[in-house]
């Protein structure tokens, strides 16, 4: 008698034999079980579609002028009110969410790219390599980092912005390569990296196919951080006009433009304050649950 598909299935599964969830499954079961991780999640999920799907059902485009209604608190024609200019609130701080949103990812994946290449590098190859890496490592920890884009923010002009996403995250990796090189360190003398040696597979391959897969953990909480503090690093930049350059906009020029009218027109300042905070809140929220998620030891509380 031969047994069909879902009836071997069924077999296997009463016998104990069921195949072993992955690790993604796992860990994506551990984030969404905790309620730090459903609420970042959620939040940052509507934070992204009410930055890039909300001005969608606006009535007015970021460069759009209403010389008919100057500093107008929120009204049913500006949800959120106006500006000086005649700008819609509501269209610029979606703009300036987008904006942020985007510096604070892509810097964040640079900055998390460059912290594993260096500290895996540094970390198994050693010697003259590691102490290369590490006198440069060293060297961008001492710099003063706001100083220097500050310095060079003549370059970040209209359209530059991705020269700005480079330049921060240049100032972002340091630490974070330090812990990897200690990993590494740890991680080559395992046996399927000596296994590799033995079978001739090159450094270069190993690092990339072997050493920094097995700290995937540590990159994807460290990614999911830095945007928050890439976030944080150009609202300051930009605030004192170091960073985004008009006509662009981003949560920091919006605030430093609001900051002086905050007063009598609140409503040119709290809106874009208001969804920058929540949107770090929110990454800070995603970060930690990952982070617990991927420790086994962490103590969570499942919600049942």
């Amino acid at each position: 008698m031969t047994l069909s598909e879902e009836e071997l299935a069924e077999e296997l599964s009463d016998g104990g034999l069921t195949r072993a969830p992955s690790r993604v499954r796992v860990v994506s079961g551990r984030f969404f079980s905790s309620r730090q991780g459903q609420i970042g999640f959620a939040v940052l999920t509507l934070m992204f579609v009410l930055a890039f799907a909300g001005p969608l059902f606006g009535r007015w485009t970021y460069t759009d002028k209403d010389f008919t209604a100057f500093m107008q608190p929120p009204s049913a024609s500006h949800w959120f009110g106006t500006l000086q200019t005649g700008s819609d609130v509501y269209a610029v701080t979606l703009r300036g969410m987008q904006k942020s949103l985007v510096v604070g990812l892509l810097a964040a994946l640079v900055s998390t790219a460059l912290s594993a290449v260096v500290g895996a590098f540094a970390g198994y190859f050693l010697g003259w390599t590691d102490r290369a890496l590490s006198w440069l490592t060293d060297l961008l920890l001492v710099l003063p980092a706001f100083l220097i884009l500050a310095i060079m923010s003549p370059l970040f002009g209209a359209g530059q912005w991705p020269l700005f996403v480079i330049m921060l995250a240049l100032f972002l990796w340091m630490v974070t390569s330090k812990i990897v090189r200690g990993m590494t360190i740890s991680v080559k003398e395992r046996e399927f990296i000596q296994a590799a040696r033995y079978m001739g597979v090159s450094p270069v391959r190993i690092i990339f196919r072997h050493v920094i897969p097995n700290l995937s953990s540590l990159l994807i909480v460290d990614a999911t951080l830095n945007v928050s503090s890439a976030i944080l690093t150009e609202t300051s930049l930009s605030y004192f006009g170091l960073g985004i350059q008009p006509p662009d906009v981003s949560f920091g020029t919006l605030i430093a433009d609001g900051s002086r009218t905050a007063v009598y027109a609140p409503w040119t300042f709290w809106f874009v304050a208001g969804l920058l905070v929540v949107t770090v809140l929110a990454v800070n929220l995603v970060g930690d649950a990952l982070r617990d998620a991927f420790d086994p030891s962490a103590s969570r509380k499942v919600r049942r």
